[in-house]
This record gives C-alpha cells, sequence and structure tokens, in this order.
C-alpha cells in the first residue's frame, strides 16, 4: 500500500474474567482497502471490531484514526459524541443482525434518509430521491419505500442497512458477520452486492466473518485469529493459498473438505 494508515491500532489486550479476549494485537487499514479479520467464535474478532469502533475500551492499547481533514483521533480517548459523530459522518457500522442497525417501526425511506438529515440534509424531495436511488442500487423495489423492515425478509433488511449506512459514503466501514443467519444463495447475492459497492465507492472496510469465501471475495488483506491473537496475517491470496500457520491451515482444509 502506497498511502499510509488511516486507521492503526496497536497493542490492544483485552480480558473478560480470566478469559484473554485480545493479546497485544496490531492492525492497520489503509483508505480504500478491505481487511477481513477470521477466526472461529471466540478468537476475539468481534471484540477487536467493538474496539476499532469505539464502542468497547480495551485493558491496554491504543487505536488512531485520521479522518479526511488529516485530523489525528485517539479514539479510546474520545468522548463518546466524538466517536458517534464519526459514526454518523465518516464511519458506517453494519451488524450482524439488520435490527440492530435499523429502525423496524421507520419506514424503508425514512431508515436511509435518517442519516441523510443527520449529516445536515433538509430537502424533503431530494432526500426521498436518494432514498430510492439507494433502494434500487441495493435490489430493493424503490415503490417498497414506504413499507416497514419488519415486512422485509432477512437478506432485504440486511441490504436495506446496508443502503442506509452508505449513503453518506462513509470512508470507513465496519462490517460484523454481515451474511449470518442468510440462506446460502442470499449470501452469495448479498456478498457480490457488496464487492461492487465497495469498489464504486472506494470505501475501507474491516470485515468480520468465520467465513473464508466471504474473505476471499472480498478482502485485499486477512487477518486470522485465535485465542485473542493474530497468528496469520497478509494479503488474501497469499495466506489463503499458503498458509503458514498450524490454524490457518486448519481452517483453510476445514473449507475445502467441506
Amino acid at each position: 500500500m502506497n498511502e499510509q494508515p488511516f486507521l492503526l491500532a496497536s497493542g490492544v489486550s483485552h480480558r473478560f474474567a480470566t478469559s484473554v479476549a485480545l493479546d497485544g494485537v496490531h492492525i492497520e487499514v489503509h483508505p480504500g482497502e478491505v481487511v477481513a479479520i477470521v477466526g472461529e467464535s471466540g478468537s476475539g474478532k468481534s471484540t477487536l471490531l467493538r474496539v476499532l469502533s469505539g464502542q468497547m475500551s480495551p485493558d491496554r492499547g491504543d487505536v488512531q484514526y485520521i479522518d479526511h481533514t488529516g485530523c489525528r483521533h485517539d479514539i479510546l480517548q474520545s468522548r463518546e459524541r466524538q466517536v458517534r459523530s464519526l459514526m454518523r459522518t465518516e464511519w458506517g457500522f453494519v451488524y450482524q443482525h439488520a435490527a440492530d442497525g435499523l429502525r423496524m417501526n421507520v419506514s424503508a425511506g425514512g431508515n436511509i434518509g435518517e442519516r441523510l438529515m443527520a449529516n445536515g440534509h433538509q430537502h424533503y424531495g431530494r432526500i426521498r430521491e436518494q432514498a430510492m436511488d439507494w433502494l434500487r442500487q441495493v435490489e430493493i423495489d424503490p415503490a417498497r419505500i414506504d413499507d416497514f423492515p419488519k415486512t422485509f425478509s432477512g437478506g432485504m433488511q440486511q441490504r436495506l442497512q446496508i443502503a442506509r449506512c452508505l449513503v453518506t459514503h462513509p470512508r470507513l466501514v465496519f462490517m460484523d458477520e454481515p451474511t449470518t443467519g442468510l440462506d446460502v444463495s442470499v449470501q452469495a447475492k448479498l456478498l457480490d452486492l457488496i464487492r461492487r459497492l465497495v469498489a464504486k465507492l472506494r470505501i475501507a472496510v474491516v470485515l468480520v466473518t468465520h467465513d473464508i469465501a466471504a474473505a476471499r471475495l472480498l478482502a485485499n488483506r486477512i487477518l486470522v485469529m485465535r485465542n485473542g491473537q493474530v497468528v496469520e496475517h497478509g494479503l488474501t491470496d497469499r495466506v489463503l493459498d499458503d498458509p503458514q500457520h498450524p490454524y490457518t491451515q486448519l481452517l483453510v482444509s476445514s473449507v475445502l473438505a467441506a
């Protein structure tokens, strides 16, 4: 990568009671790249995502983010309102369960429009136009703009959450297992949609997934976690085609055997 990282975490460690969740983790994310964090349940990947996005403070470590103006933010020392401001403007978060990222009793168009209004948009007609355009981009019939998310299928809810997240063109998006719980055919379509939108918007993504196939499709680089540690990292093709760590070899072989 020629560009300097704009998200950098170092020495991140955390314990839950006697369990080690994170142990000296280092990660950097460059503008426009997709970094996948993979590992089995309990490996620490979701905890790391919460730390990177300012939703959780670790026992030790440092997380820095450089915004579009060049201003450096110490995420772990920032006030809650500062992190909320970043999440509303420069960042986005796609949750594993779409209901966590949507207001289920607000219309599809309202869900998208709320993020626009939070960023200063005020013209109702233009907001509605943008909402309809984004419904098309995530392959939801614009005629459903006034329908409530609770009337949508799981795959449609996840696509709507993605539209709500991306409508303001954030520089960095955190994704936590976005395809979990969906049928295989729906997963494939959703992953293809994410891949196309990420490339079109040139946004950076930190993707947490247990799905090696999803990591291969979406990610430029990959970090493999086990027991709170990064046991292997590098370019996705290199790591998955020539894994060096025994645990990575096990993960890759289990996919090939499936």
